[in-house]
């Protein structure tokens, strides 16, 4: 008579990382290294990663060697996401996170207000985001400056502030504004987004005592290397700190055109008050929006931001 087939021992856990197919989750106080039981997830088949930092699994350790086999990806409380353009496939980079930090730096690399559009707009209504400026050596103090850029860079993280959204400017390098950063993030998951170069992993190495691979900003572009090559999840401060590789673009998706504009703060004040209805608010007779952005209660390049993301849209 056949001996029934042993009932494996299942435990839950959080996806840390994966690199060629296997994930280090941590389970029990455990790092288990796995691999996902017939390969495929159930369920799962038509992502662009089955599994991401911060995700929950049901596993099965099948040796004493920290060796395991993961069963099911549990249900998401949320994902940070972005439209692999070159893929065609949505690539979720961190799950169940209590917060998004998206890093910006005034100078090197340059200030680019319109990712930080993009992150807001796929952010808003899933978690709360920390508007996080490194660098902060490389801003002048308030007041007249022969750099416009850095001012620019002030009045529009001033203007993101005015919207709802904490700023905080901080230097990985010097320490400074990290005690801050420190209290704002402990107890919580928060997953780091941001440019390459703009010290996602500097920043990491300051507030944990980790130490990092980071990379210097290229002379000739102005533009950040890969230091990161893959998502992490690392526990920190009963929590966790997702580091994120650089991105260039942020791809929207989720939502038909038509909805983006309600899901920009600053925006949707002025919705109901255009003469027509369906107004896409690109210069329609009578568009509140665009008259708002012409009378300066509205950021002018944030409306632009709108009308390019507009043309992105679905």
């Amino acid at each position: 008579m056949k001996e029934p087939a042993p009932v494996l021992e299942e435990i839950q856990g959080t996806i840390l990382w994966g690199v060629n197919n296997i994930w280090t989750v941590l389970a029990e106080g455990r790092e288990y290294r796995c691999r996902i039981k017939g390969k495929v997830l159930k369920g799962r088949e038509e992502t662009y990663s089955p599994l991401v930092p911060g995700d929950r699994v049901r596993l099965s350790p099948v040796s004493n060697l920290g060796e395991g086999l993961i069963l099911e990806r549990l249900d998401r409380r949320n994902s940070f996401c972005r439209l692999n353009s070159k893929r065609g496939l949505v690539q979720i980079l961190a799950a169940n996170i209590d917060i998004l930090v998206c890093l910006c730096s005034p100078l090197s690399p340059p200030f680019r207000p319109r990712f930080i559009d993009r992150v807001l707009v796929m952010a808003e209504g899933h978690f709360p985001v920390l508007i996080v400026c490194n660098k902060g050596d490389q801003l002048p103090p308030p007041g007249p400056s022969e750099s416009p850029s850095p001012e620019d860079c002030r009045r529009r993280l001033a203007d993101f502030e005015r919207m709802g959204y904490p700023v905080l400017f901080c230097s990985a390098l010097h320490g400074e504004g990290m005690d801050r950063l420190r209290e704002a993030l402990a107890g919580k998951t928060a997953a780091l987004v941001g440019q390459s170069g703009v010290g996602k992993s500097s920043l990491l190495n300051s507030l944990t005592g980790f130490h990092l691979t980071t990379g210097a900003v290229s002379e000739k572009h102005n533009r950040g290397r890969h230091t990161t090559n893959f998502a992490r999840l690392f526990p920190w401060e009963g929590g966790g700190l997702v580091d994120t590789p650089g991105i260039r673009e942020i791809g929207l998706w989720g939502f038909p055109r038509r909805d983006l504009a309600h899901f920009m703060r600053d925006l949707k004040p002025f919705l109901g008050s255009c003469a027509l209805p369906g107004c896409l608010h690109q210069g329609e007779p009578g568009c509140a929006v665009r008259g708002a952005a012409e009378q300066g209660k509205i950021h002018f390049d944030r409306y632009d931001s709108y009308l390019r993301m507009l043309g992105d849209g679905e």
